[in-house]
């Protein structure tokens, strides 16, 4: 039994065809907020928002772990942020720490 033209092209076209998927370019003007690993570090970025995994003890340390002490009142906001405030310096600060691990002072 001999295949039809049409059926041998249709088998080499869906096996040699494969679609490529591209990924969407990076926005060349777009400052990135990456995750951050090390606590002490402050990345001077907009806190990102977004679900926050981190427990109340958890952003207290993140917190004191970037310079920080006295850390209170801390309370997670509709947002994602974790808001407080804190003793730096010897003034009272007002904290907030996002789900990537960013403290930042407001």
């Amino acid at each position: 039994m001999k295949p039809t033209l049409a059926l041998v092209l249709g088998a080499a076209l869906a096996t040699a065809s494969v679609p490529a998927f591209a990924q969407p370019a990076a926005d060349p003007g777009a400052t990135p907020n990456p995750a951050v690993h090390d606590a002490s570090t402050m990345t001077g970025q907009p806190l990102a928002q977004g679900h926050n995994s981190f427990t109340r003890d958890q952003a207290a340390a993140r917190i004191q772990a970037a310079g920080f002490t006295d850390v209170a009142n801390l309370s997670l906001d509709a947002q994602g942020l974790w808001q407080g405030t804190a003793m730096r310096g010897g003034a009272s600060v007002r904290v907030a720490l996002d789900y990537k691990g960013n403290v930042a002072t407001q």
